[in-house]
C-alpha cells in the first residue's frame, strides 16, 4: 500500500470513526442476540416471546428514523464532530439503562431511546471520513470504517454469551462513555469549516423534498439499502423461529446467526469497498451485491440441506451479499452538497433501518395466511425488486468532488 494512502486511511479521525461504528453495531444488535434471554428474564411468556421482540424492535427502530433527522440536521448545522459527541452519549446510557429493566414497556421505551442515540453515528462518522479524505482513497476510507464496524456483532455475541443480558448491556454503555474520551483529540470537517464562513442554508431537511431531482436522489438511496434491513431484521434475528419452519431438529441460537452474519458483513464491506475501487464505480458494485442476496434469500429458504451448520453457514453468505453498507452510504454521502451531505448521510441508514417496521408488518400480515419462510421469501423478494428500480434513479459517483453546496 502506498505510504499517502496508509497514513490517510490510519488517520486518527478514520480510526476512531471506525471504533465507534463498532460500538455501534454492538449496541445496535445486542437487543437482537439477548432477545429471548432478556425478554423471558422480565416474565415475558414463550408463546409471547416473537410477537414482543418483533415490538421491541419496532421502538427501536423507529428510535433511528426519528435520531437520523435530528443528528442529520444537527451534524449540517453544527458539525460532524459534535453529533459525534452527542449521539455516543445518548446511547451509551440507554443501553447502561437497558440493564435494569423489569417489564416490557420500560424496556420499549429504553430501547427507543437508544435508537435515537444509535443513529447519529455511521451518517456523522462516513461524512467526516468522506470529507478529510482525497476523493481517490475515499472508498477505502468508507469500507475501512464498515468493516471494523461490523465486528461489533461478533463482541456482542461473545460478550453475550460470556455475561448475563444485563452486564452485556451495562459494557456496551461503558465502551461508548471510553470512545467519548478518544474522540477529544478528533478535528472537525475542513469542509464544514470552510461551510460555515458562507451564508449557505445548512441543514435544512425540507430541501430534500422541495426539488424533484434531489427528492429522487434521496429517495433511490434509501431503497437500494431496504434489503440489508430485510436480511438482518428477518431472516437473522427471528432464525430461531425461521430454523424451526425449516425443520431444523437443533435449535438455531440467534446470537450465533447475528454474529456469523456480521463476520460476512465485514468481508462484504471490504471486498465491495476493493471491488469500488478497482472497478471505478459504486453502482455497477452495489447491483451485483443486490442480485447476489436475491440468490441468497431463495438458497436460505430453499436450499435441501437442513442443518444449524447450514443455515449458520447461510448467515455468512447473506452477510457477505449485503456487505455494500458502507458503499450506498458513501453513495449518499456523494450526492448531496456538503450543507446538506450530513443529514442526508444520517437519515439515509436510519431510514433504510426504520423500514424494518414495515417490512415487519408485511411479514406477519404474509405469515397467517403463507406460513413463515413463504412470506420471508416474498417479502425478500420485494426490496430485491424495490433496490434495483431504486439504483436505476442514481447517478454514479465514484469521480464526484465533495466540494460544493447545494443550492
Amino acid at each position: 500500500m502506498n505510504p499517502s494512502v496508509r497514513r490517510h486511511l490510519f488517520s486518527t479521525p478514520v480510526i476512531v470513526a471506525a471504533l465507534g461504528y463498532m460500538v455501534d453495531i454492538y449496541d445496535l444488535l445486542l437487543f437482537g442476540i439477548v432477545r429471548i434471554p432478556s425478554l423471558k428474564g422480565i416474565g415475558v411468556p414463550d408463546a409471547e416471546v416473537l410477537d414482543q421482540g418483533i415490538r421491541l424492535i419496532n421502538f427501536q427502530m423507529v428510535g433511528l428514523l426519528l435520531g437520523g433527522i435530528i443528528w442529520g440536521i444537527f451534524g449540517d448545522r453544527k458539525g460532524r464532530k459534535s453529533v459525534l459527541f452527542g449521539s455516543i452519549l445518548l446511547y451509551s446510557i440507554a443501553n447502561i439503562a437497558n440493564g435494569f429493566v423489569t417489564d416490557v414497556n420500560q424496556y420499549a421505551v429504553i430501547r427507543f431511546l437508544a435508537g435515537i442515540g444509535l443513529a447519529g453515528e455511521l451518517g456523522a462518522g462516513i461524512t467526516l471520513v468522506a470529507e478529510i479524505l482525497p476523493k481517490e482513497v475515499r472508498g477505502y476510507g468508507t469500507a475501512l470504517v464498515a468493516t471494523v464496524g461490523m465486528f461489533g456483532a461478533v463482541l456482542a455475541y461473545f460478550i453475550a454469551e460470556a455475561f448475563d443480558w444485563r452486564v452485556a448491556y451495562f459494557i456496551g454503555g461503558g465502551l461508548g462513555i471510553l470512545l467519548l474520551i478518544m474522540r477529544i483529540g478528533v478535528f472537525e470537517s475542513g469542509l464544514f469549516a470552510k461551510l460555515k464562513q458562507t451564508d449557505a442554508s445548512r441543514g435544512n431537511f425540507l430541501l430534500l423534498f422541495t426539488n424533484l431531482r434531489r427528492f429522487k436522489k434521496y429517495m433511490g438511496c434509501i431503497l437500494i439499502g431496504m434489503p440489508t434491513w430485510y436480511v438482518v431484521g428477518i431472516l437473522v434475528i427471528l432464525s430461531p423461529e425461521l430454523g424451526t419452519a425449516l425443520g431444523i431438529a437443533e435449535g438455531v441460537v440467534a446470537g450465533k446467526a447475528v454474529m456469523f452474519t456480521y463476520v460476512g458483513l465485514a468481508i462484504g464491506d471490504m471486498a465491495s469497498g476493493l471491488i469500488s475501487q478497482w472497478m471505478k464505480s459504486r453502482k455497477k458494485v452495489v447491483r451485483l451485491f443486490i442480485l447476489l442476496t436475491g440468490l441468497m434469500v431463495v438458497l436460505y429458504v430453499y436450499a435441501p440441506i437442513r442443518s444449524t451448520e447450514f443455515l449458520y453457514f447461510m448467515c455468512v453468505m447473506l452477510g457477505i451479499s449485503v456487505g455494500y453498507w458502507a458503499l450506498f452510504v458513501t453513495i449518499a454521502a456523494e450526492q448531496f452538497g456538503t450543507n446538506l451531505r450530513a443529514t442526508v448521510t444520517t437519515t439515509v441508514p436510519n431510514f433504510i433501518r426504520g423500514t424494518l417496521p414495515m417490512l415487519n408488518f408485511f411479514f406477519v400480515e404474509a405469515k397467517d395466511q403463507w406460513g413463515i419462510l413463504n412470506a420471508a421469501l416474498v417479502v425478500g423478494i420485494g426490496t430485491i425488486v424495490v433496490a434495483l428500480g431504486a439504483l436505476s434513479l442514481l447517478a454514479e459517483t465514484f469521480h464526484n468532488d465533495l466540494d460544493y453546496i447545494e443550492p
